[in-house]
């Protein structure tokens, strides 16, 4: 199994890839803990293993060294991550490709800027803008019938054009820019809420807002390459290594590079905004309950549905917790049963900061190239609960939502069906399979 020391400064998107493969594939790799972007890549023994003294850069365990980030995400992969087969390798290879030409470029050119890293150039900024859109648009036709970009599994493609697209969805793609993109919108988040994505990124989040422009950033990133060029032309004469200053955590380790690509935007991440303000809790300012769903669900995932059942409906509180049934728009689209399921886990996945307030159990009726999703939901307060924040907007738009009485004897009997995974759709087709949202 492949294994070694992965070189690299903290949150570099190029060592993402790396990192989620190896997850997936079960690879060893050690983070090097003491390299210092800017000294330790220009070290005389790194750059006698790496000429170029760019990041991320790879050691094997018998000595090989790699460097660019799709070669060492490859070389960590797993058959399954590469491609099974000729066309599916090339394909991946494809993708690859197209993440760095066509989306890196513009993607460098309209969020570096914003952090401080460029100088804002209005007319480079509008054709990058373009140029993502185009970018997004062809990604997205792509993805409306498909869950992952190679194949019906989770490729290199997937994880490598996903990257590439992190800092877009971190700091631009706002709720109403990323709107147009359903597909990919869902498609993104299906790969970095994988447990293998979040090991490595941790629990992403959305912008909720674009970042501006603020002229003071660059000014400041420019102070800081002056004074590293100044010291580094004193050390040259003390005949030292040249060593860019240390800076404290709140400020950038990185200065930018010549191009828009910015090479390994050692630049971006770390010259990254102050994190997000933590974001309030949507049910926190409804009234309170005497219905526990915690409670609820655990007796749920203990008990058979002939007790659950009934003990739901003996907590339920009808005052402040409201009913809905779910139904897929698109159930002409949907193929392989096992894609289905895709489509409700991923959405589960995404919806992850809903759980503490909702359960829900959806089903799919039906089999292979005839078959359709529907569940029913429960959730705090009488409205419609994806509104309240724009981390639970991107499935919900793909299915309608009906708010069911709860007194009426018709809601009790879709509830128990949906609960007990019983009975038929309205066509007839017999229930295959179900997934729990708790």
């Amino acid at each position: 199994m492949a294994s070694g020391i992965l070189y690299t400064y903290p949150e570099n998107f190029r060592a993402y890839k790396a990192l989620i493969a190896a997850q997936f594939s079960g690879t060893q790799i050690k983070v090097a803990q003491d390299f210092v972007f800017g000294e330790t890549n220009k070290s005389e023994a790194f750059l006698k293993k790496f000429p170029l003294g760019k990041v991320p850069a790879f050691e094997t365990c018998d000595g090989t060294y790699i460097t660019e980030s799709n070669a060492i995400a490859y070389y960590v992969a797993n058959e399954q991550l590469r491609g099974k087969t000729d066309i599916e390798r090339s394909l991946v290879i494809q993708w690859l490709g197209f993440a760095d030409s066509e989306i890196l470029p513009a993607s460098c050119a309209w969020v570096f800027p914003l952090l401080g890293i460029m100088p804002y150039h209005k007319q480079t900024v509008e054709h990058a803008k373009e140029d993502i859109n185009k970018a997004l648009t062809a990604l997205n036709s792509h993805l409306l019938t498909r869950t992952y970009l190679v194949g019906e599994r989770l490729t290199l493609a997937d994880i490598c054009v996903a990257m590439t697209l992190l800092h877009l969805y971190q700091y631009i793609l706002e709720p109403e820019l990323r709107k147009p993109y359903q597909n990919v919108n869902r498609w993104f988040q299906t790969v970095i809420y994988q447990p293998e994505s979040i090991a490595v990124i941790g629990a992403f989040k959305l912008a909720d807002k674009t970042i501006e422009y603020d002229a003071k950033k660059f000014a400041e990133t420019q102070g800081k390459s002056s004074k590293k060029e100044k010291k580094e032309k004193e050390s040259k004469k003390e005949a030292k290594e040249p060593k860019e200053p240390k800076e404290s955590k709140k400020e950038s380790k990185v200065v930018a590079e010549k191009t828009p690509a910015a090479e390994d935007e050692a630049d971006a991440t770390e010259e990254a905004l102050a994190a997000e303000p933590k974001k309030t809790n949507p049910f926190a300012s409804m009234p309170k309950s005497s219905f526990d769903l915690d409670d609820f669900k655990r007796f749920y995932s203990n008990e058979d549905e002939s007790k659950s059942i009934p003990y739901f409906w003996q907590k339920f509180d009808s005052e402040n917790y409201s009913i809905w049934l779910s139904e897929y728009k698109y159930n002409n689209e949907l193929t392989k049963v096992f894609m289905s399921c895709n489509l409700i886990s991923g959405m589960y996945q995404r919806l992850d900061s809903l759980r503490k307030g909702a359960f829900a159990s959806a089903c799919i009726f039906g089999k292979d190239n005839d078959n359709t999703i529907s569940g029913i939901w429960v959730w705090r307060g009488q409205d419609l609960v994806f509104t309240l924040s724009p981390d639970w907007q991107v499935d919900y738009e793909s299915y309608s939502w009906t708010k069911l009485d709860p007194s009426k004897e018709e809601t009790k009997e879709l509830v128990k069906q949906y609960f007990s995974w019983t009975g038929t759709d309205k066509e007839g087709r017999k229930f295959n399979q179900g997934k729990v949202f708790k």
